[in-house]
């Protein structure tokens, strides 16, 4: 679509309400989804982050790599077991998600901002003993229940004028490494660093009153409101463990939530510096 100058001008008077408002603020972002399997959708993600954080705003980006991850585990010949949507993790599957996780994913997140004019630094939990976990099920493994989230590496790379792009593993004081679920650790981490904003990026449009009707998109969801839909029935199924990490987020300290469909280009700006936005918002 081309735009005339007028357009272009309108769309930059629209967002400046919005880049005054969360300038200087932290911004954490939980990438994730389709998203990070299509290549021209990954390339409209790191541009978004790469032009929030141009115009000065903090942004945290936080990564799993749920398929990248299988993938290395069947070419090595280890079949992937789900429990309840969990990876069973015994300690050599472990070592192959700090792989692929903090390795692989990581630097590749690192390299792309970079290739758009960021700056970037890719940690992962166990970086600065980020996230500190324990076993959450025996029967799990190594999937990490996040016991603590220090910020404080977080805030040093912040303040250095970096983006940091974190992995989600963890660990322990005996020096076991966990998989930590990427919704989970986004909360934790947002709640720490008491951050303006939580973004979830998803493959839904929000959440919805009817799941067959894209009309029905609930622009906007209270504690209490999020309780009752929960209790109707209307949020059920594998949104209950999302929303749960919302609502965790803003009881820890976020100031907002949101659940954006990541399948969009540029669905982080549209959230961010557009009066219509485009997901759903939590707040207390």
């Amino acid at each position: 679509m081309d735009f005339t100058n007028s357009q272009r001008a309108a769309i930059l008077v629209e967002a400046l309400p919005y880049i005054e408002k969360y300038y200087n603020q932290i911004i954490v972002v939980k990438y994730g989804g389709n998203a990070m399997i299509d290549q021209n959708l990954k390339k409209s993600v790191m541009k978004d982050i790469v032009l929030l954080s141009t115009i000065g705003i903090k942004v945290v980006l936080i990564h799993g790599g749920g398929p990248e991850v299988t993938g290395l585990l069947k070419q090595v010949g280890k079949e992937s077991e789900f429990v309840n949507g969990l990876r069973v993790t015994d300690k050599e599957t472990a070592d192959y998600v700090q792989m692929v996780l903090a390795g692989k994913v990581n630097k590749s997140l690192v390299n792309i901002i970079g290739s758009y004019g960021g700056n970037a630094i890719g940690l992962s939990g166990i970086d600065g003993q980020m996230i500190k976990a324990t076993m959450q099920d025996e029967a799990l493994g190594y999937v990490g229940e996040v016991t603590e989230v220090n910020p404080k590496i977080i805030l040093d790379v912040l303040e250095k004028g970096y983006i940091p792009v974190i992995s989600t593993v963890g660990c322990d004081e005996e020096g076991n490494v966990y998989n930590i679920n990427a919704d989970t650790a986004a909360a934790e981490i947002a709640g720490a660093l008491q951050s303006q904003v939580l973004i979830s990026m998803t493959d839904i449009s929000g959440v919805m009153r009817d799941v067959n009707d894209p009309d029905s998109l609930i622009s906007k969801i209270t504690l209490k409101e999020l309780e009752e839909l929960k209790a109707s029935g209307v949020i059920s199924g594998g949104m209950i463990p999302k929303v749960d990490c919302c609502a965790h987020a803003l009881n820890c300290g976020a100031k907002k939530v949101f659940i954006i469909d990541g399948r969009k280009e540029h669905s982080i700006i549209m959230e961010m510096l557009t009066d219509e936005g485009m997901g759903t918002m939590f707040v207390k």
